[in-house]
């Protein structure tokens, strides 16, 4: 009897998430050919077709559907088996994956990574950076073991452990009328031309929530993936933007003609590590929490 093993398995979930060959095999960090080889010697060893294939995009069959949920379910359970045999150590080792929004990894993981090493030092973190929606899903899916998320958002049944509060700071460009402001109020900012973030970075949202209906008015003809791109852009003078302050403390503006103005009112986010509820490493994660908490805080020393 045919078995199919489990990288064949993960190219039909990562096939039926994107309907593009492409798209997959970046999912998959392997070569568009490597994946469409493997789902057709899939498709040839359960004697089926899993997907229809066109010119422009491929979709999976009803059947082929059926067994990406299946398939899906087996990957979530194999993970499963191997964190519940780590987890026994009661120390984190291992294969470690952690997600984190681009508002936050960039950041706070060079600050905190040297803590998490002499602590764990038999800990292998693998990380990736999406947006939130993106990066629950995976971790649901079970490729991810938590993930660094910004709060409030609405996380459903997961496992959530603040670690810390982050305000934010108003980027003007220098010379701008707001440069010499102690604090930037919501009559500041009321109208104010601001350049933010592409859809699906919920940075905005948390610090504006505050201001509506009075408050600064979106640059729609910009939008940015990084808010290193978004600094560049206030230093030419082409509008304001929001800084996170962890961003501004690891010098995100750094060698750019731009002021900073502390934001009066601004809801400030919580930062939190999420994971499944009843994920086997879930104490351990809790611990992670903490460390991270402390070493942001400088409780812990990161040498």
């Amino acid at each position: 009897m045919y078995r199919p093993n489990l990288r064949q398995l993960e190219f039909l979930v990562a096939l039926n998430a994107e309907e593009h060959f492409g798209r997959a095999a970046e999912r998959c960090h392997v070569t568009q050919s490597t994946l469409s080889a493997g789902i057709k010697e899939l498709e040839e060893g359960l004697g089926i077709a899993v997907a229809e294939r066109t010119r422009r995009n491929v979709k999976l069959t009803p059947l082929g559907r059926d067994l990406a949920g299946r398939a899906r379910q087996i990957l979530a359970d194999v993970r499963a088996f191997s964190d519940h045999a780590s987890a026994q150590s009661g120390v984190l080792s291992g294969d470690f994956r952690i997600g984190a929004i681009p508002t936050l990894g960039p950041f706070l993981l060079p600050q905190v990574l040297p803590c998490i090493r002499r602590q764990y030092p038999q800990l292998r973190l693998y990380m990736r950076e999406a947006v939130t929606d993106d990066l629950l899903e995976d971790l649901q899916a079970g490729k991810l073991d938590a993930v660094l998320i910004a709060l409030p958002y609405e996380v459903g049944d997961l496992a959530v452990f603040p670690m810390f509060e982050d305000n934010y700071h108003l980027a003007v460009p220098t010379g701008h009328a707001l440069s010499h402001c102690m604090v930037a109020g919501e009559d500041d900012v009321a109208g104010l031309g601001m350049m933010l973030l592409e859809k699906g970075h919920c940075l905005q949202r948390h610090a504006l929530s505050s201001y509506q209906p009075k408050g600064p008015l979106q640059d729609k003809t910009f939008e940015a993936t990084s808010l290193p791109t978004l600094v560049a852009m206030v230093a030419e003078g082409l509008g304001t933007t929001l800084l996170p302050d962890i961003a501004v403390q690891a010098g995100v503006t750094r060698g750019h003609e731009v002021d900073l103005v502390p934001l009066k009112g601004a809801l400030p986010r919580t930062v939190a590590l999420t994971c499944r509820k009843h994920s086997p490493r879930r104490e351990e994660i809790r611990q992670l929490a903490e460390l991270i908490a402390k070493a942001h805080s400088g409780a812990v020393s990161s040498e």
